[in-house]
Formats: C-alpha cells, sequence, structure tokens
C-alpha cells in the first residue's frame, strides 16, 4: 500500500511517500521553489516523491493531510468570539483568507491533486489526520522503540499545543492535551517577536543567543506570564500577549513588564535582549522537565519520542537526556510541520488501514533522515557544465584526500553528496563544512559565507566511535538534535573570562573553538559509516591528517535561503559566498578556478530569517 503524506497551508509544506509502512521519500516544498518556509501546495515535493517512489500519483492508495481544517477554523472563531469586541482586526483578515483556501482546504487538495492525475476519484482517496496525532506518529513510528512514550510541544495544532501519546507496536493513542492559547511554542516565539526576529523562523536565533546571557527575567515570567505546575501543566496569562486577537504576538503590558518596546530587526542587540533569551530558554527547559519527569511517572515508560517544533529546542533535549529520565530518547529530525506530513502517512496507514509496523534491525527508519532527491554523476557533470562551471573530477580515494587537505589548509567547503536531507538541519548531504580547530573560523562561515549574525553557533560532525572523547555525550546523536558540553579534555583555560555579550565571542574555549559554543556547549551530529559512509570517511581522513574526528558542519545556504537541492543551487551558492571549494558527486570546483563573471550577490532579493 503507498501512501503520501501532505502538509500545507500554513508554513514548511512538505509531502512524504511511504509504502507497506517503510519512507521511500520526503521532501520540503521549500527546498525546490527556494522560497524559505513556503506554505504553498507542495507540489514540488509531490512530485519529487513520485520520480523517487518511481510510480505515478494514480499508484497512490491514499492521500493524507496532517489536520483537520474545520477544527481549526473553529478555533479562530471560538477564539474571537470569547475575546470580542477585542481584535476584529485581525478576525477582518484572517476570515476572507480561510474562506477563500483553508477553510475548504479538501476541495483546494483535491483540485491539486486532479491537475497531476485527473482520472482518479481524489475525494475518496483523500482523508485528514490530526496535528498532534502526525506529530506523534512521525516520533513514534520511525523510532526504534518497540514501546514508548511520546511528547509533542508545538505552537498549535487545531486546538492542541502539548501532547501525551503512547505508543505500543502499530499502536498509538493520545492520552492528554493541552490547549490553545497555553502554548511552549507560542511564549517562545513571543520572545522571538519581542527580541527582534521573525516568527516561526528566528526562534533558532534565540536558542542561539541565550548562553551569552543571564536568566535575570525567568522569575518574572513565572510570576507574571505563566503559571508553571509542578507536573509541567501550565496556563499563559493572556493580559500579556497578543497572538489571539491581534497582528502582534505581545502587547503594550508585555512592554512595560520588562520596560522596553520590541526591539526592531534593524537595532542593535544589547545585553538587555541577551538576557531575555536566556530567560525564556531556562523557562522552556523547565517546563519541558517537569513534563518529561510526570509522563515517566504516570506511564513508567522506559523510552521518549519527541516531536513538534518546541522538540527542535536541542538545548532542552540535551537537558532531557542529561537528567537521565529515561533510558533512551528520540527525536524526529523534521519535528515541525513538514514532519506532520510523514506522520500523517503513518499514522493512516497503521491506525485506519491496520498495518503491520516492522522496526529496522539496527538504528531507526528515517535512515539519516536522507530522504530527498539524488542526482546521478552524469547529472551533476551535465548540469555544472550548463552552469559555466569549471571543475575536476575525481575517484572517490582522490576525492576524499583533496578534500581533506584542503579543509586541514583551513578552507571552506560546499559539500554536495547523496539525497538532500529531510527536515530543517544539513546533516553532511548539503553541507558546509570547515576545521573546526580554526579560531576565526565561526565568524568567517557566519560573515562571509553565510551571512548572517556572528553569534550565531555551528554544529560538529563527529565520528560516532570518538564522540565520548570529544564531548560529554556516548550516545547516538544522528540529527543535531541533542546538545552537549566539549569534553573538560578538550576545554582551554580562558584568558579574560570577564567579557560580556558577543565579546565572549572571541574568547578560544576549546581545541575546537568553531564548535564550542560561549557556555562551552555543542549541537553534536554522530556520523556512523553505516548511515552515510562518503560522509563517516571524510571525518576519517580529516582525522588522519589533523588528529580531530570533528568537523564544522552548517546548511548549505546563506541568510534567507532554504538549503540547497539541486547542482545548479549549489553552483550559485558557491559563487555568491566566499566559499573555497564545492564538493559535488565527485566533482571539486575551486574558486580560484571559476569564471568571475558568474559571481552574482542574491543574497539582497531573500528575506531576512
Amino acid at each position: 500500500m503507498r501512501i503520501l503524506g501532505l502538509s500545507a497551508l500554513y508554513h514548511d509544506s512538505a509531502a512524504a511517500l511511504i509504502e507497506d509502512g517503510k519512507i521511500l521519500a520526503a521532501s520540503q516544498e521549500e527546498r525546490f521553489t527556494r522560497k524559505k518556509h513556503d506554505a504553498g501546495i507542495p507540489r514540488h515535493a509531490i512530485n519529487s516523491c513520485l520520480e523517487i517512489g518511481n510510480i505515478k500519483l494514480s499508484d497512490v492508495d491514499l492521500v493524507v493531510f496532517y489536520e483537520k481544517p474545520f477544527v481549526k477554523f473553529e478555533r479562530l472563531l471560538e477564539t474571537y468570539a470569547a475575546m470580542s469586541p477585542a481584535g476584529f482586526s485581525s478576525f477582518r483578515q484572517a476570515v476572507p483568507l480561510w474562506i477563500k483556501e483553508k477553510l475548504f482546504q479538501k476541495n483546494v487538495l483535491v483540485r491539486e491533486l486532479k491537475s497531476i492525475e485527473p482520472n482518479e476519484d481524489w475525494a475518496e482517496k483523500l482523508v485528514f489526520s490530526e496535528h498532534h496525532l502526525s506529530h506523534a506518529a512521525s516520533a513514534f513510528y520511525p523510532s526504534p522503540f518497540e514501546n514508548s512514550a511520546v511528547l509533542t510541544m508545538d505552537g498549535v495544532g487545531e486546538w492542541t499545543t502539548t501532547s501525551l501519546a503512547l505508543g505500543t507496536g502499530p499502536k498509538l493513542s493520545i492520552q492528554k492535551e493541552i490547549h490553545f492559547p497555553h502554548s511552549l511554542g507560542l511564549l517562545y516565539s513571543a520572545f522571538t517577536y519581542y527580541i527582534g526576529f521573525k516568527v516561526n523562523s528566528g526562534e533558532y536565533k534565540v536558542m542561539g543567543l541565550a548562553p551569552y546571557g543571564t536568566p535575570k527575567f525567568t522569575q518574572i515570567i513565572f510570576n507574571n506570564l505563566m503559571d508553571l505546575k509542578a507536573d509541567g501543566t501550565f496556563r499563559l496569562n493572556q493580559r500579556y500577549f497578543n497572538y489571539c486577537t491581534g497582528l502582534t504576538m505581545t502587547n503594550d503590558r508585555f512592554n512595560e513588564l520588562f520596560g522596553a518596546p520590541p526591539r526592531k530587526p534593524s537595532e542593535p542587540l544589547t545585553q538587555f535582549h541577551m538576557d531575555l533569551a536566556a530567560s525564556v530558554q531556562t523557562a522552556i527547559e523547565e517546563s519541558v522537565l517537569r513534563l518529561c519527569r510526570s509522563v515517566k511517572i504516570e506511564t513508567g515508560a522506559k523510552n521518549l519520542c519527541l516531536a513538534g517544533g518546541v522538540a527542535l529546542n536541542c538545548v532542552a533535549n540535551g537537558r532531557v537526556l542529561k537528567e537521565g529520565i529515561f533510558e533512551d530518547i528520540w527525536v524526529q529530525p523534521a519535528a515541525g510541520d513538514a514532519g506532520g506530513a510523514l506522520g500523517a502517512a503513518l499514522a493512516a496507514y497503521h491506525l485506519q488501514c491496520n498495518g503491520p509496523r516492522i522496526r529496522p534491525a539496527s538504528g531507526d527508519a528515517m535512515r539519516g533522515a536522507f530522504l530527498g532527491p539524488n542526482f546521478s554523476q552524469n547529472e551533476i557533470e551535465r548540469k555544472l557544465k550548463a552552469a559555466g562551471a569549471v571543475f575536476t573530477v575525481y575517484k572517490d580515494s582522490e576525492l576524499l584526500s583533496e578534500t581533506a587537505e584542503a579543509l586541514a589548509s583551513n578552507q571552506a567547503a560546499g559539500w554536495f553528496q547523496g539525497r538532500m536531507e529531510f527536515g530543517p538541519r544539513a546533516l553532511g548531504a548539503r553541507s558546509i563544512i570547515a576545521n573546526p580547530a580554526n579560531s576565526k573560523m565561526q565568524q568567517t562561515l557566519n560573515l562571509k559565507v553565510k551571512y548572517r549574525e556572528s553569534f550565531r553557533p555551528f554544529a560538529p560532525a563527529v565520528l560516532r566511535e570518538d564522540v565520548s572523547d570529544w564531548f560529554d555525550l556516548d550516545c547516538d546523536s544522528p540529527y543535531m538534535l541533542l546538545v552537549s558540553d566539549v569534553h573538560s579534555s578538550k576545554r582551554l583555560e580562558m584568558a579574560d573570562n570577564n567579557k560580556f555579550g558577543i565579546e565572549k565571542l572571541n574568547v578560544v574555549r576549546s581545541q575546537i573553538p568553531a564548535v564550542t559554543h560561549v557556555d562551552y556547549s555543542a549541537r553534536v551530529q554522530t556520523v556512523t559509516s553505516d548511515v552515510n559512509p562518503k560522509f563517516h570517511a571524510l571525518l576519517s581522513q580529516f582525522k588522519a591528517l589533523t588528529g580531530i574526528p570533528v568537523l564544522v558542519n552548517t546548511s548549505f545556504n546563506v541568510r534567507g535561503e532554504p538549503i540547497v537541492c539541486t547542482p545548479e543551487d549549489a553552483f550559485r551558492c558557491f559563487m555568491a559566498t566566499e566559499l573555497d571549494i564545492l564538493v559535488i558527486g565527485n566533482c571539486i570546483l575551486r574558486k580560484a578556478e571559476q569564471n568571475a563573471d558568474l559571481g552574482l550577490d542574491y543574497t539582497s532579493t531573500l528575506e531576512p530569517d
């Protein structure tokens, strides 16, 4: 049985294809349209999944949308009715859009499916899941666990913002829920907005900014904004928020509470903003830890699966792991709404169609999250030639040697290999990689390659067999969703620890300063030879040259742009940045050999992220 899962019309649209419960393909629409967080119908992602599965749309038995639009519209109407006349301007803007597009999503989706395959009765083949059930299914079914508690946390689905589910074999059922407007995701997004970053995009920045500050406002959050109970359940005081009925996340009372208006994106970041970030991050971590402890007590589960946008907060995930509340945890790498497409398909197969669950002999069913399109060597060479690129083709062993030597000599490389990743992280298929021992590399990559704020940290990719020698971690972390500290044996004495804020960035703290955040933390990715053999081989080659089994690994894109998808995307990004080399398939491109006339600055056309 083939099932196509879809998420769309809010943010991070995606499509996923499964066959008899096995995940064949999954991609986000943004990678194809080059519009970050694209919310449109995922036409390109659908076609990509069908191409990877080598099928036509008519071969699909069921199409599943990741949530129920009528229930979501009910929440919108009830919220406005309960809080009227406040928020009429927001209501006036929202309702026409709902009536035009979102309320009648079945008609919209059927029309889109018919445009691809007109001879099928899509009204019969199209079904709808529930938002948090889709999240829970995306976490539990691909996990390595036969039995697990499943905690999902995000902004809001239809009504639910937090849910607890239990999974056993093919069965999965939601046990408890917390409902809108009380939401950890919306609390974090409110501070994202207040600090001056873009909601549904800048939350990563808040997490990265937090270690520069001190959590001096956490108690103000607990005293005024949030009633957090011992078991982790919570309520948000709506007197301080505007997201229910307004066009902003916070209101004047929120401004008065913290003594300042929201920061404008053009204004500088100050210690005040860093302290706010540290404070909300601490509040979220404490909330998640309390929820996890109560889940453990209530269910007795040994394992925990996590999904929903809050599960992308890898610092909180690392705290859960370090506390040892559960024997093991597993986080869906596409934990946000894009992953809902996959979860919807899996939920339909196991719960509606009673399909059996067959777990892989080792690891998880995401297979490293390498679920997107691939390009053959012939395709790569043809596309590069058409783009005007100058390249040299190498055998595998030569390619690895050349690349490792370039990295060891502090060149920054674009690395484009195999199938594209599904989810927000580059994991060694569409990555920018560099030498972590270079103390200037973080600033160089942020300012000259990524064109983004200098404070943002980079993740280390490390050989799985060496991870415990370099980090306070001794488990698999293939998806960059666990933060741990750099091992004490690799840390350095700081010459000057009296610095504040962004000044801390220039202090060398370890033998791998480019991936060591100001609090000694790192967002670790472990790499194994069975899941990503070429990247593992490169790390091994780099270790042989330098003694360091670690590389800087960040997504292959610039600020405001989705991760590259095609060879053309990769070449364009390469030519628009100060990357030194591009390694794509078995081709190596060196910047000095390229036609300078092909260089371009397309960053001005991209929206801030």
